[in-house]
């Protein structure tokens, strides 16, 4: 064979080597479809639901007083990994002595809410409106939020503050990329988290597009929280005990895909904000209402020093910080009373 034949040969070889080579990196960087709840093969429809603005469904649990004779409405927003079903503050008996109304939401692409692709914190900020609006909640309600839950609630308090009677925030996600923030401060915070996470908040933030392919691949660790190796403190590992029924809902919350779930959170979280909650205003300038920053000191995700510098940029927000509580101190006895109480009493 002439050489110049076998160079074309080899040329060849190397460009269908190329196209298999890109073909496979493009497969394995692409998310599969969502299993949306009630689609062919997708899971199926047992929650109650309402249709929004643009057609996509929100998934909803209502626990204890009707709202009809409730003296106060609260929506809950879980957090990262979890569901509607993980509303623990509604099995406290002050809820039912207080009369109030809970309503728990799935967030999109979580349990039986469809996803969505363009989700924002304007966007769901938005949906917990129209939750509000179509189940009759009245012009005003309250919000709480955990974890990731806690960054909806500052997108209402952005976007729809009008619509609120209080909020309160329960170890919200911080995200790094804030312009408000010192640059030291976090980056002091920011190195203090697991090498994995620094890089895994890296690609969610610098190439979002990435984010699915790097919480999957095998080459290098992904994010702990995802991994299920989250940083925890001694409080944290004494609660996980309690939490086996939050694990029994953890398959269901992500039964639409991980990707529509907690890729895209860590997208939305760790993304490019269009505000800075650290330029809000104080929705309650007559003290009609009031806004609550839960925080533990020994919070291995959510670092205090970043949350503390909030709360001093925000004096109208009442923080309340835990001596030697973790991320899951929520679900710590006393302290559902104690957020309830503070919310809708004012009590310290």
């Amino acid at each position: 064979m002439k050489p110049f034949h076998l160079l074309g040969m080899l040329k060849r070889i190397i460009v269908v080597l190329l196209i298999g080579l890109l073909a496979w990196a493009y497969q394995t960087m692409c998310p599969p479809p969502p299993k949306t709840c009630g689609s062919s093969g997708g899971p199926p429809i047992t929650a109650p639901r309402i249709k929004l603005r643009d057609g996509r469904h929100l998934a909803y649990k209502e626990h204890r007083v009707p709202k009809e004779t409730a003296n106060y409405k609260i929506i809950l927003v879980h957090g990262f990994g979890s569901c509607r079903h993980d509303a623990r503050i509604a099995t406290l008996g002050i809820v039912e002595e207080l009369g109030v109304y809970l309503v728990s939401v799935d967030r999109p692409g979580y349990g039986e809410s469809d996803p969505d692709p363009k989700r924002t914190l304007k966007s769901f900020a938005l949906d917990i409106e129209e939750l509000a609006d179509q189940l009759g909640l009245g012009s005003k309600f309250y919000v709480i939020g955990f974890s990731m839950g806690g960054q909806a609630v500052w997108g209402c308090l952005k976007y729809i503050p009008q619509r609120l009677a209080g909020a309160a925030l329960l170890a919200p996600v911080v995200n790094y990329w804030l312009p408000g923030f010192p640059a030291n401060l976090t980056k002091e915070a920011y190195y203090e988290q697991f090498p994995q996470d620094q890089w895994a908040l890296r690609v969610a933030h610098y190439a979002p597009s990435l984010t699915y392919w790097w919480n999957t691949q095998k080459w290098f660790p992904p994010s702990s929280v995802v991994a299920g190796r989250a940083k925890l403190n001694r409080q944290d590992i004494e609660l996980i005990t309690k939490l086996a029924a939050h694990q029994k809902h953890k398959a269901y919350a992500m039964q639409q895909g991980e990707f529509e779930s907690l890729h895209r959170d860590m997208m939305v979280g760790f993304g490019s904000w269009d505000f800075d909650p650290m330029d809000l205003t104080n929705p309650f300038v007559d003290n009609e209402g009031s806004v609550h920053l839960w925080q533990g000191d020994e919070d291995g995700l959510v670092p205090v020093k970043l949350q503390r510098y909030i709360a001093t940029k925000l004096p109208w927000i009442q923080y309340h910080e835990l001596p030697g509580a973790g991320h899951l101190f929520p679900h710590s006895d006393g302290i559902g009373e104690a957020v309830v109480k503070s919310l809708l009493l004012g009590e310290k």
